[in-house]
């Protein structure tokens, strides 16, 4: 996977980009990402990005011209490449791991990181889709940008190096990730759950799933409805309503 981000804070990706598990697959060459400082783009004599805005209005908004003439650049490195271009905005779509899923399908992705108080309209004809990162305002896409990084390159192929783990996250199945535990079986007197200790996996797995519908039931029961549970699910459902009454 090929990722662009246009931004006009480019160190601001150089920690995450070099450590940690996005580290290890662009050393891999599972992944190219390229940052690049939209600024360098503007054909105004001072490099300015940003003016006001027609009617007036609070703030300063970014102009059309670079974030136009860095997508040519990207384009015309990479015209067979098919690309998703993402706005970074708080009026786009709700980030979830669904997007993430769909992204890391896809071959090359450009971000586009705003600043100011918001973009010239003309812009969004560049873009196939605008996300945010949830109901808050940041001071720029950066960070939203960093985390859908983040979220979409641990799904590629060898990237995590155990394909499963990402498969059984919190929100990938549709429900929170059910309790883990490690050694030492007895810490405090705080004992690991017998079930995980009898080597029993049609049991262990049967309480894994149930203590995964209990855990979303107690911390986010909005995901249920979206579900469509199985009849086993269901009876778990009710047995874990009688015993958190």
């Amino acid at each position: 996977m090929r990722i662009d981000v246009l931004t006009l804070f480019p160190k601001m990706f150089e920690g995450p980009l070099t450590e940690s598990i996005l580290g290890k697959a662009i050393e891999k060459k599972l992944l190219e990402v390229n940052v690049a400082n939209f600024r360098d783009f503007s054909e105004n004599k001072h490099q300015n990005v940003d003016d006001y805005p027609y009617g007036g209005g609070a703030g300063m908004l970014l102009t059309a011209q670079p974030i136009f003439s860095g997508i040519e650049a990207i384009e015309a490195e990479t015209p067979t490449t098919k690309k998703r271009v993402i706005l970074l905005d708080p009026a786009g779509v709700p980030f979830t791991q669904s997007v993430a899923e769909e992204l890391a399908n896809e071959e090359h992705l450009i971000f586009i990181c705003g600043h100011y108080e918001g973009y010239d309209e003309r812009i969004r004809t560049l873009v196939t889709d605008e996300i945010s990162l949830g109901d808050y305002v940041l001071t720029g896409g950066e960070l939203g940008a960093m985390v859908m990084i983040d979220a979409t390159v641990r799904l590629l192929p060898d990237v995590l190096g155990n394909n499963l783990s990402a498969q059984t996250d919190s929100h990938s199945t549709g429900l929170l990730e059910h309790p883990q535990y490690t050694r030492p079986a007895d810490f405090r007197g705080m004992k690991v759950p017998e079930v995980l200790t009898n080597g029993n996996h049609k049991l262990i797995h049967e309480w894994q799933e149930k203590e995964s519908l209990r855990r979303t039931y107690l911390r986010r029961p909005d995901m249920l409805a979206a579900l469509d549970l199985t009849k086993e699910q269901e009876q778990w459902l009710a047995e874990i309503k009688e015993e958190e009454k």
